[in-house]
């Protein structure tokens, strides 16, 4: 099993890209809110993201997104391991969070 960890930007952020040659299974995608301090008031420090699973070729666009604007509060995670994915040579897991240094992102797969 191997595991990728990214800082989720504002902008596209590539969890992860299935070289050439492979097939990856996830196991688990893990989206932690790593706000900095403690929130005076609920409001405080959540952040949205969508999370896409793009096909090799493809652009990401509404029709890969599997996560909307998931609202995650200051200190919470958010656990998306009901289903298995494949992946194939090319495909990839992009997510996008609302705001910068906020959100922390952890995918387990194996190649399969």
């Amino acid at each position: 099993m191997a595991i990728n960890n990214v800082a989720v930007a504002n902008t596209d952020t590539e969890l992860l890209v299935v070289p050439a040659g492979k097939r990856y299974a996830i196991t688990n995608i893990l989206v932690c809110n790593v706000y900095p301090e403690e929130p005076v008031d609920t409001d405080e420090g959540i952040t949205n993201f969508d999370l896409h699973l793009v096909k090799n070729g493809e652009p990401k666009a509404d029709v890969n997104k599997v996560i909307n604007a998931l609202r995650l509060p200051a200190g919470e995670t958010f656990t998306f391991d009901s289903e298995k994915i494949v992946l194939e040579e090319g495909d990839k897991v992009v997510i996008v969070g609302e705001s910068p240094d906020n959100l922390s992102a952890t995918i387990s797969y194996l190649e399969v």
